[in-house]
């Protein structure tokens, strides 16, 4: 694609439809919960940290304004370590990752990498490696009824990032 058109982080945020691709990966609960056996704790849409305790309450408002919360925090270290230009569709995909996998884990990773290299389909690609969940690869038929939701979400996530969907 060589007619794309990337804008400095600086002066992206995530979009309507990325908070709606996200929330929607994330699906609610409103009470904190083990998403899968070994996980942490989540609540709402998706949130963790040391303040969620399994059993925790909220609402969908609540849910929400904690997930904007935390989605700008991630926001922030992502344009702290990414330096390339992006388009919003790649920005909005690696966003979704960095929430669902932790920013530190995305600023250090091979992707970030190849990112900052400007190897641009290269860092698309490296999210379908972010397969895994306790070892298990989540593309394999054997694992699909554990982990295929997040091959579901990684494959989504790529297509978005490489422009084939909004």
């Amino acid at each position: 694609m060589s007619n794309v058109i990337r804008t400095s982080l600086a002066a992206l945020v995530l979009s309507a439809a990325g908070l709606v691709g996200i929330v929607s990966y994330e699906g609610y609960t409103d009470r904190a919960i083990t998403p899968v056996k070994g996980d942490k704790p989540t609540n709402g849409f998706g949130s963790t940290g040391p303040d969620i305790k399994l059993g925790d309450k909220t609402t969908p408002p609540k849910a929400l304004a904690r997930a904007m919360s935390d989605i700008q925090r991630d926001e922030r270290t992502l344009k702290g370590c990414i330096s390339a230009p992006l388009t919003q569709y790649e920005y909005d995909a690696y966003l979704s990752l960095t929430y669902n996998v932790g920013a530190s884990a995305f600023c250090n990773s091979t992707l970030a990498r190849k990112l900052n290299a400007r190897d641009y389909r290269g860092a698309c690609d490296e999210i379908l490696r972010w397969r895994f969940f306790q070892g298990k690869d989540c593309r394999l038929d054997a694992f699909l009824h554990i982990c295929g939701g997040l091959w579901n979400r990684r494959q989504a996530e790529h297509a978005q990032c490489i422009g084939e969907r909004p």
